[in-house]
């Protein structure tokens, strides 16, 4: 049994404990190491189960991409997070597709479909941590629903630039406007309208490759207002 593997999962997962060593040594040599740089997909190009990706280090961006190829945005992963909407096998309620991209160079341990739908069989624990795990990003699915359908634009672009700000630390954002529609959902236009209409107001400045915040209290107000 890989050292690095039990004792990463040991400090991760909840139901480590409650497993055979037959159980833990199986889920290990089951688990297989990768690296991907920034970009490069991880699950939901080739349709197959890729099973739970575990994150190691960096960051993971999970998406749902339209027939058009406009992406949404669902939800970061970060050091600590497993992500189980890439097992959509071993949770059969699964039944739309997302993506995953590294969106820095991460590392990941990738827990096969197999291996894993076996435990949760086996063992009440294991599946009680799946299903928990399932419902806490599907409420992050939800909100992100939420922003598109019934918050204003102004305000989800006041959110989307706070959090990513919260995130990097600094006052700037070092994405394109391009990126930041492709996170959000949207279209450049809209966005460079928005954000020219936040700089016009001394709330952001617009520079080549990415957006200082000026007026982060101001943006804070937008981003709290009541949805219309």
């Amino acid at each position: 049994m890989s050292m690095n593997c039990a004792e990463l999962f040991a400090r991760f997962f909840p139901f480590w404990e409650k497993l055979n060593e037959k159980q833990k040594s199986d889920i290990c040599i089951q688990t297989s190491y990768a690296e991907y740089d920034k970009g490069e997909n991880i699950h939901g190009n080739t349709g197959n189960c890729t099973g739970a990706i575990f994150v190691k280090s960096g960051v993971l961006r999970t998406y749902m991409l339209s027939d058009e190829g406009k992406e949404i945005t669902l939800y970061r992963l970060y050091p600590g997070d497993i992500c189980m909407l890439s097992a959509s096998c071993v949770l059969q309620t699964i039944t739309f597709d997302v993506y995953v991209d590294a969106e820095v160079k991460s590392e990941v341990y990738i827990i096969s479909s197999g291996a894993f739908a076996r435990l949760t069989e086996e063992n009440i624990y294991v599946e009680n941590f799946a299903l928990k795990t399932a419902t806490e990003r599907f409420s992050e699915v939800m909100w992100a629903m939420q922003q598109i359908l019934f918050m204003s634009f102004d305000r989800r672009l006041a959110v989307f630039l706070l959090d990513e700000l919260a995130k990097d630390g600094g006052d700037t954002i070092r994405l394109t406007q391009e990126q930041i529609a492709k996170y959000m959902g949207s279209a450049r236009e809209v966005v460079s309208r928005m954000l020219k209409y936040f700089s016009t107001e001394g709330l952001v400045e617009v520079a080549r490759g990415g957006v200082k915040i000026i007026d982060k209290a101001r943006l804070k107000k937008i981003a709290a207002a009541e949805a219309a």
